[in-house]
């Protein structure tokens, strides 16, 4: 199923139209927003909350949400990308707002309390040791090991480089200094080894937790990139440190996963969002900006005259459709060509009954295998375990359920991903859902006679990678901060790495800079 890679591919089949082509219908709107994934989403509210009613936004796929769009299955919700949001960090003030905006967050007795029942249940997470299920994803470490040495090691160097320099997420939220610059050179296995680090298990974590961020592993992402999400939020702990297992990170999510978070934004759209088109050229003129539009409907093609335009689609895709914008097209060039894409796959498996559990912490919202030997080849260093959509549900565990596996492919040579890329896009559907089966079978071996149906959602570019000199790219930073004219990027390829509060943000930022242009300047988050 998904995505309509077939409308996105005729942009490369076939050079963009030219002006002279015949355009159709020509209308006009005050902002055209091209695209609707979170960003454009979050760039239309505000143009809306600044007042700007006359605003249209144009999507690829059939319903707008981009990386977190859902699903339904046996009658069940499930997602089809990103499936939580972590409770935001005091810098990330656009999304807090909007959170508070809906319900999610409430400022009780001077802080900030969330909405418990929209908060992952307990268990959150657990690994399979290849013995039993352990609670948390990091490997277990013996006391006086070597490992658990490493893993305390690993939790100072991370306290370290955060008061060396300053992180945040939003990244923009942090200025930008040498020490920065200098881990965003390097990869982060280069980082790793040169604080001799090399503990397989600590590796295997870290590794994981690269890929299930930005979907490629630890040789592939910045040092900056790899240690962001420690640094940023909430550091590192050793197991051992507290006599356990370390807390959970508070997060959001529902059996739909983030789609309930883009189903609330595009519903306040109503008319103004048009799905199930294709932006096919984009000319930024002195007093308009001309966009040609092509329907998978009758309505066929139609040209829009707007006086803004917010371009809120992936770099490669921006690139081809932006024939001409003399401030922003050098940027968007060089920053396409800077900037690299991991492509994944989301299995959503129905299950007429749950699985019969093995020893230790019982069914958690998210499981994984930690499977050392198979860490190097195939499923084990690509598949990054499953998520179980009814653990939000308050259903009886007897009923059919729908398990959600994700399986992420960046590499560190583009090559090797082109050709995964193409491999999942040439390989017919039942052999990929045999390698999902057969991996997630290795731990339930009664998942086959219980699986009734597997639907597979395959992104060609579903994450930008933060590879060695990604964030820091001039051209990236040039197209968050605004170059001048009526086109403003918004897309969370431009923060380098692909998560909600980035592509919220820059979507909120571009659509602030739109409404002033407008002489409509939006309201204070």
């Amino acid at each position: 199923m998904g995505a309509a890679h077939a409308r996105g591919h005729l942009l490369r089949q076939a050079p963009p139209p030219d002006a002279a082509d015949t355009p159709g219908p020509v209308r006009r709107c005050a902002v055209a927003v091209l695209g609707a994934g979170v960003a454009g989403l979050a760039a239309a509210r505000a143009l809306v909350r600044a007042g700007v009613d006359d605003v249209r936004v144009f999507e690829l796929e059939d319903e707008a949400g981009g990386n977190a769009r859902g699903h339904t299955l046996g009658g069940l919700p499930c997602p089809l990308g990103a499936h939580y949001l972590p409770l935001p960090t005091e810098q990330a003030q656009a999304v807090s707002q909007w959170l508070h905006e809906i319900g999610l967050l409430r400022s009780q007795a001077g802080r900030t309390v969330a909405l418990e029942r929209h908060l992952c249940h307990a268990p959150q997470e657990r690994l399979w040791t290849g013995r039993e299920w352990v609670e948390g994803l990091l490997p277990p470490a013996p006391a006086g090991s070597d490992t658990l040495r490493q893993y305390r090691l690993f939790a100072r160097r991370v306290a370290e480089v955060s008061r060396q320099a300053r992180f945040a997420i939003p990244a923009s939220a942090a200025a930008w200094s040498a020490a920065l610059q200098a881990l965003d050179e390097r990869t982060f296995a280069q980082w790793l080894h040169d604080q001799g680090l090399d503990d397989p298990a600590l590796r295997w974590y870290l590794d994981y937790a690269c890929r299930d961020d930005y979907g490629a592993g630890l040789d592939a992402v910045s040092a900056w990139a790899g240690l962001h999400y420690f640094a940023s939020r909430h550091g590192f702990a050793a197991h051992a440190d507290d006599d356990g297992a370390p807390a959970s990170e508070g997060v959001f999510t529902w059996p739909e996963g983030n789609a309930w978070l883009t189903r609330r934004l595009a519903s306040d759209l109503g008319a103004r969002l048009d799905a199930a088109c294709w932006v096919r050229r984009v000319q930024e003129g002195r007093h308009e900006v001309v966009v040609d539009v092509q329907h998978a409907g009758p309505r066929g093609r139609e040209r829009w005259v707007a006086r803004e335009a917010v371009v809120a689609l992936p770099l490669h895709v921006a690139r081809r459709v932006v024939v001409q914008a003399p401030a922003a097209l050098p940027a968007l060039t060089a920053a396409a060509a800077a900037v690299d894409h991991a492509p994944w796959l989301v299995a959503n498996l129905l299950l007429r009954e749950p699985l019969l559990d093995r020893p230790g912490v019982p069914a958690a919202w998210d499981s994984v295998f930690y499977e050392p030997d198979l860490a190097a080849s195939g499923a084990g260093r690509y598949a990054l375990g499953y998520v179980d959509a009814r653990h939000q549900g308050l259903r009886p565990r007897d009923a059919p359920t729908v398990l959600t596996a994700y399986w992420a492919f960046g590499q560190r040579d583009r090559a090797q991903t082109a050709t995964i890329r193409r491999q999942l896009l040439d390989e017919p559907w039942q052999a990929w859902a045999q390698r999902v089966v057969a991996h997630l079978a290795r731990v339930h071996p009664d998942l086959p006679q219980l699986l009734d149906r597997v639907d597979l959602m395959r992104y060609g570019h579903a994450m930008a990678v933060p590879g060695p000199g990604v964030r820091s790219h001039p051209a990236l930073r040039a197209l968050r901060e605004g170059v001048a004219g009526r086109l403003h990027a918004a897309h969370a390829d431009l923060a380098g790495y692909s998560v909600f509060e980035e592509a919220f943000t820059l979507g909120d930022a571009a659509g602030r800079r739109a409404a002033a242009r407008l002489g409509r300047p939006a309201l204070p988050a």
